[in-house]
């Protein structure tokens, strides 16, 4: 692993420790592992769907969903390609053929709510200005057809947070799903601006699953 991946590595889950100190925003955070194969097979095994990703990645790149159906049937996803397995082995070395080394977590998968067929999450901008934090935009991002990332440089459609909130899941509770948004963000970047001083960009990945629960997926950070 490279220095650069290492520092990354180390503020993603110097990041995630942060927010899961807090009890208001820990329970909105997916379970998050390391890649190793024993971490992969006790997640499967617990949440039957998980979702890998590269420490070091964007635009959805590298992003992998791994399922197991049963007790010897295993399948991933990448991009619209899928590929199934009969053993976890076959699987583990497949990934790792996918993965070229590079360092990844694992992260329980979450059941997005969909536009159609299509999943939707959303992303935050919230900006550090001379009169405080500020709202840069809040939008959703719907999947292409056939996708499970939903990245805009994927095929991926834009719209406002409230026309995806009022689309995927109830026009009835746009306000509210918005308002505990911006509740996590605001205590979220107290949290990590105490912990990293000089922070002045931060993205959210927010995720609403079929329930209608609001999941914190990651948070990207820029110094001001």
């Amino acid at each position: 692993m490279s220095e650069h991946q290492g520092r990354q590595l180390a503020s993603k889950w110097a990041k995630t420790a942060v927010l899961l100190s807090h009890a208001g925003i820990a329970p909105h955070i997916p379970p998050t592992r390391r890649y190793t194969g024993e971490n992969l097979r006790s997640m499967l095994q617990t949440h039957r769907m998980v979702v890998i990703k590269p420490v070091c990645g964007a635009g959805g790149h590298g992003v992998i969903k791994v399922t197991q159906d049963g007790s010897a049937s295993y399948s991933y996803t990448y991009y619209a390609k899928k590929k199934q397995f009969s053993s976890f082995n076959a699987l583990k070395s497949a990934l790792d053929k996918q993965r070229k080394g590079r360092a990844y977590i694992i992260q329980k998968g979450i059941l997005l709510a969909s536009v159609g067929s299509r999943p939707i999450d959303y992303r935050v901008k919230y900006v550090k200005t001379d009169r405080g934090w500020v709202y840069r935009s809040m939008v959703g991002r719907i999947a292409r057809e056939g996708l499970f990332v939903t990245n805009l440089c994927r095929g991926g459609t834009m719209v406002s947070a409230a026309e995806g909130i009022r689309r995927s899941i109830s026009g009835t509770v746009v306000r509210a799903k918005k308002s505990k948004m911006r509740e996590l963000t605001v205590q979220a970047t107290q949290l990590l601006e105490s912990r990293f001083p000089g922070i002045g960009q931060l993205g959210f990945d927010y995720g609403i699953d079929k329930s209608g629960k609001i999941w914190i997926f990651e948070v990207n950070t820029r110094p001001q």
